[in-house]
């Protein structure tokens, strides 16, 4: 259940107490700076009134005007730097967090709304430790010592300007109070905006291409007037509190000049008391003015925080047991291959579908092994079973005779290599993309594999070498280049497994028959070859394809002996045959 209030707040704050504290401290000596003030100012008025010496009395009131402004300007600095820190420890949490979340979790929402939660809604805390928390709690301070002030000065001026502000403040709590779940609303329509955003920058050659730009701007422009309406809403209410506080202000003025004005002719209090008391009169003014305008500010924060928590809330992935993995067994006779899978079943959560039915078979080291089928017969999911994005919902998948379910998933997944169907390619250099799963490896060990791939040239051909951008997505490369540098990224960790899901959908000829040179030489390395293909070439010379159709195997064997015991691969490689010519 996600955490609702300032109680989901203070973890935020716990690493910061030492400076919330100093600046608390230091709000305290600035309130008390400020309640001395009129009552110096009284000293001051009675001195001038009996004719009495006064140098002391102004030299005091200058001193401490001066030294409350400097402390407080330490103050605001203080709560500026510790507002920083919270917003940078709130983001890396938050990123650590998406970051590690279940692949099924992250799928399941828009990458733009989770951008928009890492961003501007995080900004939002800033303003809760700045003119928020702490402001709420010093103006409150302030305010009450000023009550206790006025009391002691004149007790009926007191219960006059109480029943003024009181009204205005309770009605400005009360409207304050909406102001969380609007601010709630707000930023998940600012997320929704982002998320447009990232989708319409996302595809904008297909855009292009397709005549759609002017139709995405209307989209991306009707998710940014919904953010806009929404937080008009909130502005409204936010506008309201100001008025009301305003009105009781006025109210409180007018009766106490008034009432005071009174008494101060009949002689019940000097006009020394009178200024004193309208000294302090300000001083609670101004900090029930800061303590709502805090509240709002708290109010919004607290709403974008929801969203933070909302996340934070979400369980990471599981990283698998810590301790040794339990002896290797296998399904069958003899020593146990690289990879088993023993009657493989697998079903989305929420569906009754079966995406994969009992799928059995071996991958033994340094072999090719080729999963054919028609789309949507399963081979992608497996491929993320095998990395474990997902476990099987039925039957196992051993590596080395050892359950992957038992195995930590880091270490399961430091022996594997997966290139995905699109092979994205990170923004920034060659080096920050291969070096990515093999952040320790030399540059001679960088060369071999690009040397091994055939993609050599992509370092000679700049003058920046391996520091050569690649773009925004791999844009500066082709595809081609892309497939073959993801494999290089997956080579340099040194899989004993590597995982290809459609290496050469978007290939031409010449590209295919580089990349076809690339698994060539993947499998003098020893490293064995998971292959999800749909081309002929790519499959022929596998040492094994394993046929799917509709999650199940229907056939698994050389291409030779496929042709005439599977109806379906024969299909299938006519089918590839007549593309291919």
């Amino acid at each position: 259940m996600r955490r609702e209030g300032l109680r989901s707040l203070l973890p935020h704050l716990r690493d910061h107490r030492r400076p919330l504290a100093a600046a608390a401290a230091l709000s305290l000596v600035t309130a008390a700076a400020g309640l001395a003030q009129p009552l110096l100012v009284r000293r001051v008025i009675d001195g001038v009134q009996v004719g009495a010496s006064v140098g002391t009395a102004v030299a005091a009131v200058v001193v401490v005007l001066l030294a409350g402004s400097l402390i407080g300007a330490v103050q605001q600095y203080l709560l500026q730097r510790t507002a920083e820190g919270v917003v940078l420890a709130t983001r890396r949490r938050l990123v650590g967090r998406l970051l590690r979340l279940p692949v099924a979790e992250l799928d399941a929402r828009r990458t733009g709304d989770l951008i928009s939660r890492v961003g501007s809604d995080t900004t939002l805390l800033r303003a809760v430790v700045t003119s928020g928390l702490l402001e709420v709690a010093s103006s409150a301070l302030l305010a009450m010592g000023a009550v206790v002030a006025m009391a002691l000065v004149d007790p009926l001026l007191l219960g006059v300007t109480l029943l003024a502000v009181g009204v205005g403040v309770a009605a400005g709590v009360g409207v304050g109070r909406r102001l969380r779940e609007l601010a709630r609303t707000s930023q998940e329509r600012v997320g929704a905006m982002t998320a447009a955003v990232e989708r319409a920058l996302g595809a904008v050659r297909t855009l292009r291409a397709s005549g759609a730009t002017d139709r995405e701007v209307d989209a991306v422009g009707r998710a940014a007037e919904q953010a806009y309406d929404a937080g008009v809403r909130a502005a409204r209410v936010q506008a309201v509190i100001s008025p009301l506080v305003g009105v009781a202000v006025q109210g409180a003025f007018v009766a106490v000049l008034g009432v005071g004005g009174y008494r101060v002719a009949s002689g019940s209090i000097s006009v020394a008391d009178l200024v004193a008391f309208i000294l302090y009169l300000f001083l609670l003014v101004m900090p029930l003015g800061q303590l709502l305008g805090a509240y709002s500010q708290l109010q919004l924060g607290l709403g974008a925080l929801s969203r933070v928590e909302e996340v934070l809330a979400l369980g990471e992935e599981d990283p698998g047991p810590r301790a040794d993995p339990p002896p290797a067994r296998s399904a069958t006779p003899g020593p146990a291959a690289l990879l088993e899978l023993d009657s493989v079943s697998f079903t989305h959560p929420g569906s009754q579908t079966r995406v994969l039915d009992g799928v059995s078979f071996r991958v033994e080291p340094g072999t090719r092994t080729a999963l054919v089928g028609p789309s949507g017969a399963g081979k992608s999911t497996l491929l993320g079973l095998l990395e474990r994005f997902a476990d099987p919902t039925s039957g196992s998948i051993r590596l080395d005779g050892v359950d992957l379910r038992d195995l930590p998933r880091a270490a399961l997944r430091a022996r594997l290599g997966y290139v995905e169907q699109e092979a994205p390619v990170l923004a920034g250099t060659l080096r920050e993309n291969l070096l990515l799963a093999a952040p320790r490896a030399t540059d001679d060990e960088v060369a071999g594999v690009l040397a091994a791939v055939g993609l050599s040239a992509l370092v000679t051909r700049s003058p920046l070498g391996l520091d050569a951008p690649v773009g925004e997505g791999g844009v500066l490369l082709s595809g081609g280049e892309r497939q073959r540098l993801a494999i290089c990224r997956s080579l340099l960790a040194n899989p004993d497994l590597l995982l290809l899901d459609e290496p050469t959908a978007s290939l031409d000829a010449r590209n295919e028959a580089a990349l076809a040179r690339a698994l060539d030489a993947v499998q003098q390395r020893s490293t064995a070859l998971i292959v999800v293909a749909h081309r002929l070439s790519t499959v022929v010379d596998a040492d094994q394809i394993v046929v799917l159709d509709a999650g199940r195997v229907v056939g698994i064997g050389r291409h030779e002996e496929l042709l005439e015991s599977t109806p379906l691969y024969r299909e299938l490689a006519m089918t590839q045959l007549l593309v291919a010519d």
